[in-house]
C-alpha cells in the first residue's frame, strides 16, 4: 500500500502542475477520433500516410532520447504511437514524456509503418483527456488475482481480452435468444422487480420496505406468476429476459442476483416447450461457438436435437435401484436411502429426499444435453397434473455438462387445484420450510378468470453462457458478483 500511495501521490502532483498550467486533463468532455485501433490496422494500405485520429489508454511506454514509442488501447485493440521532440517541440514533447501508464490520449497524426512493420501513428498532436491517479496493477497484461479481478472487473476488463471476449459473447447470446423469440411472435414484457408477495420458485426473497405505502415489500424471485397473468390478459405469447434474487448461498453456480429468461406460451404444453428449449439453445450455442458443439470443461457436447428425455424417478433408479414409486412417505423415502451418502436427512421430507438423491448420484452424470421429466406434483406446486398420473407433473428440467439450465411444465391453469397447492405449501411452511410458495389470491383470481392451456419455460442465462464460453464458475460470466466487503482499495 505504501509503493501505491507514493505513485499516487506522485501522478496527483503531476496533476497539479497541469491544472497550474490551464491544461486540465478532465476539462475535455469530448475527442473526434477518426478511427478506432483496429480500423486503422485493418484499413491501413487505404489510410497509409493520412492523417487519422485515435483516442485510448497508454499501456506501454518506451523511450528512446528524442523519440518516446507508446502502445494506446481502445475497446477494439491496441495501436502504435510515435512521437519525436522535433515534430512536437521540446515542451510539448516534454509533456509527452510526462504521461503515465494509464494515461487516457487523444492523439492526430500521419498513420505509416515502421522499418519493423509495426503500424504507427507519428504524433504530431495529442490531447490529455483523463489522468490516471492510480498505476495499472502490476502484470498488467494478464492480471492473475482471482479476488481482485472480481472486485475490480474494470482492471479485470482492462488486462484480459478473454475477459473481454466472454462478456462481448454474453451480449451476442442475448441478443440472438431475443432476436429468436421475437421472430417467433414472442413479445418482450416487463414485470414489477418490487413485489408486494413472491413466488414463482423455491428461494427465500430480499425484503425491503416502501416509506411511502408503508408496506414491505420483496425482491422478486421469479417473473413466473406475473407473465402467467398476461397470459390471463391475451397476451399469448411473451417472455422476459432480466435479473432475479434469491436470499441464499453463494457458489461457483449460484449469486443472489442472476439473470432469468421467462417465456410463456398459450396453447401450448411442456412436449411444445422442450422443441422451443432445442431450438433456442441451439441458437445461443451458434452464436457463442459458431454451430451445435460447444467444449465445456473437457467434455465435447453436441446439442443437436431431439434431446434424450427421462422421467425423474426412472433415472434415478437406474443410477441408484432406489425406486420412490414404492417409497410414498417421508418415513418410507428415508429408509429406502439408507445406503446412500446424503448427509443428515433425519429432517428432511419425501420430496427433499429425491431432491438430493438425485443431485448426488444423477445431476453429475448428464454432460449431454438431456430433459429430466414428470416430477412428483409435491415438487412442483405449479405445474400442471399429468392425465395418466396424476401423482406426477408435465414438468421437465434440461440438464448441460452436468448442469441444470432451467425449469418448465404445462402450466397448472385450475384454480381450485391451484389453491389446495397453495394452502399445502403454507402448511410446509407452518412446518418449518423456509422455500415454499405464498398463498397468492390475486394470481388465484386471475386463474379464475381463465387461463388457456400454457407451456411455460425458464432458463438460467448466466449458467448458459457459462457453458457456452467454457468457464468453471459462475462469477466469470457475471460482470459484478456479489463478495463479501473487504477494506478500502
Amino acid at each position: 500500500m505504501t509503493e501505491l500511495s507514493d505513485q499516487r501521490q506522485q501522478r496527483l502532483e503531476k496533476l497539479q502542475r497541469l491544472q497550474a498550467k490551464d491544461r486540465d486533463p478532465f476539462a475535455h468532455d469530448k475527442y473526434e477520433r477518426s478511427h478506432t485501433a483496429a480500423e486503422l490496422t485493418a484499413q491501413f494500405d487505404s489510410l497509409e500516410d493520412e492523417q487519422v485520429a485515435a483516442a485510448g489508454r497508454v499501456v506501454a511506454l518506451r523511450s528512446h532520447g528524442g523519440s518516446i514509442f507508446a502502445d494506446l488501447q481502445d475497446s477494439s485493440g491496441t495501436i502504435q504511437i510515435y512521437a519525436r521532440q522535433d515534430v512536437l517541440g521540446e515542451m510539448s514533447f516534454e509533456q509527452f514524456g510526462d504521461l503515465d501508464l494509464g494515461d487516457i490520449l487523444g492523439v492526430s497524426g500521419v498513420l505509416f509503418k515502421t522499418r519493423s512493420g509495426e503500424i504507427t501513428v507519428k504524433v504530431e498532436e495529442f490531447v490529455l483527456l483523463s489522468k490516471a491517479l492510480r498505476p495499472l496493477p502490476e502484470k498488467f497484461h494478464g492480471l492473475q488475482n482471482t479476488e481482485l479481478r472480481y472486485r475490480q472487473r474494470y482492471l479485470d476488463l482492462l488486462a484480459n481480452e478473454q475477459t473481454r471476449q466472454i462478456f462481448e459473447t454474453r451480449s451476442r447470446i442475448i441478443e440472438a435468444t431475443r432476436k429468436y423469440l421475437t421472430q417467433r411472435g414472442f413479445l418482450e414484457v416487463d414485470t414489477p422487480v418490487l413485489q408486494p408477495l413472491y413466488g414463482g420458485a423455491f428461494a427465500q426473497p430480499f425484503t425491503t420496505h416502501h416509506n411511502a405505502l408503508d408496506m414491505k415489500l420483496y425482491m422478486r424471485i421469479a417473473p413466473e406468476l406475473y407473465l402467467k397473468r398476461l397470459i390471463v390478459g391475451g397476451l399469448e405469447r411473451v417472455f422476459e429476459l432480466g435479473p432475479v434474487f434469491r436470499n441464499e448461498g453463494i457458489d461457483t453456480r449460484h449469486n443472489p442476483e442472476f439473470t432469468i429468461l421467462e417465456v410463456y406460451q398459450a396453447y401450448a404444453n411442456y412436449q411444445d416447450m422442450m422443441a422451443l428449449t432445442e431450438g433456442l439453445i441451439g441458437a445461443m450455442c451458434a452464436t457463442a461457438c459458431g454451430g451445435l458443439q460447444c467444449t465445456y470443461q473437457g467434455h465435447e457436447i453436441d446439442l443437436t436435437p431431439p434431446w434424450p428425455r427421462h422421467p425423474l424417478l426412472e433415472i434415478i433408479a437406474d443410477h441408484t435401484g432406489i425406486d420412490f414409486n414404492t417409497a410414498l412417505t417421508t418415513q418410507e423415502a428415508r429408509q429406502a436411502v439408507a445406503g446412500l451418502e446424503l448427509g443428515d436427512i433425519s429432517q428432511e421430507t419425501r420430496p427433499h429426499i429425491i431432491e438430493k438423491t438425485f443431485d448426488r448420484y444423477v445431476q453429475p452424470n448428464l454432460i449431454q444435453p438431456t430433459f429430466v421429466t414428470d416430477y412428483p406434483v409435491e415438487m412442483s406446486p405449479l405445474a400442471k397434473r399429468k392425465p395418466d398420473a396424476p401423482q406426477l407433473t408435465a414438468r421437465f428440467e434440461p440438464f448441460i455438462g452436468g448442469e441444470e439450465v432451467g425449469n418448465a411444465f404445462s402450466e397448472l391453469n385450475d384454480p381450485l387445484d391451484q389453491r389446495a397447492r397453495f394452502q399445502q405449501q403454507v402448511r410446509a411452511r407452518e412446518a418449518g420450510a423456509l422455500e415454499t410458495h405464498p398463498l397468492d389470491e390475486d394470481f388465484l383470481a386471475a386463474l379464475e378468470y381463465g387461463m388457456p392451456p400454457t407451456g411455460g419455460l425458464g432458463l438460467g442465462i448466466d449458467r448458459l453462457v457459462m457453458i457456452l464460453t467454457d468457464q468453471p464458475n459462475l462469477r466469470e460470466v457475471i460482470l459484478f458478483p456479489l463478495l463479501r466487503p473487504r477494506p478500502e482499495l
